[in-house]
C-alpha cells in the first residue's frame, strides 16, 4: 500500500538524487542570477502546505528585487518589466522551480501534489477545501500541471487536485514525473504569471 511514509521516502530519495545531479546546474544558475541583476539568489515567499499550515517556499529569483512579493505575476502592471533577462529563461523552462528540490527534502513538500497556493489565493484554497486536496503536501508538479496548468480555470486546478487526492499511487505518481518532464521540454501548458 502506497501510503505518507512510502511516499515521503520516494520523495526524500529522489529529491537527493536529483540535488545532486544537478549541483552544477544549480551553481550556473545561480551565479546568472547575480551577475544579471541585485539581489538575492533565492526568492523565498510564504505559501499553504498541507493542512493549509504556512511554509517557505524557495524558487530562483527572477524578478527585480522590488517587485512587490505577494502579488501574483498576472496581477501586476506589465509584469515583463519586473522580470530579469536571466529571468525570463528560467520561468519559460520552468528551472526557477529548482529550489523547490530542497522544500522536498525539508519535508514541506513533496514531488508530486497540488501546486502550493499564495496565502491570499482564498478562491483556490477554497476550491481545494471541497474537494479535500487541501490535506495534501504540495507538489512540485501535479496532476492540473500536467492537464494544463497555467490554461486551466481555478474550478479545473481544484477538481484535478481533488481527483489525485482520492487515487494517490506510487505508479500515478512515476507516471506524472515522466509526464512533467515531458511537458517541460515540450512547453505545454506555460503561461506567463505562473505562480
Amino acid at each position: 500500500m502506497y501510503n505518507k511514509f512510502l511516499k515521503r521516502w520516494k520523495d526524500i530519495i529522489l529529491a537527493v538524487i536529483a540535488i545532486i545531479l544537478l549541483a552544477p546546474l544549480l551553481m550556473v544558475i545561480a551565479i546568472s542570477i547575480k551577475l544579471d541583476s541585485k539581489g538575492p539568489v533565492l526568492f523565498k515567499q510564504q505559501r499553504v502546505g498541507a493542512d493549509k499550515a504556512l511554509f517557505t517556499i524557495f524558487k530562483f529569483r527572477t524578478m527585480h528585487v522590488d517587485t512587490p512579493k505577494d502579488t501574483p505575476t498576472h496581477l501586476l502592471t506589465l509584469p515583463d518589466v519586473h522580470i530579469t533577462k536571466v529571468g525570463q529563461f528560467l520561468r519559460k523552462t520552468s528551472l526557477d522551480e529548482l529550489p523547490q528540490l530542497f522544500n522536498i527534502f525539508g519535508g514541506s513538500m513533496s514531488i508530486i501534489g497540488p501546486r502550493p497556493a499564495l496565502y491570499n489565493q482564498a478562491d483556490l484554497i477554497e476550491k481545494r477545501d471541497e474537494v479535500g486536496a487541501n490535506d495534501l503536501k504540495p507538489g512540485l508538479s501535479g496532476l492540473a500541471q500536467v492537464m494544463g496548468r497555467d490554461t486551466l480555470t481555478i474550478e479545473e486546478k481544484a477538481k484535478l487536485d481533488g481527483l489525485y487526492s482520492q487515487s494517490i499511487s506510487f505508479s500515478t505518481d512515476i507516471k506524472l514525473i515522466f509526464n512533467t518532464v515531458r511537458k517541460i521540454i515540450r512547453r505545454d501548458g506555460i503561461q506567463e504569471g505562473a505562480s
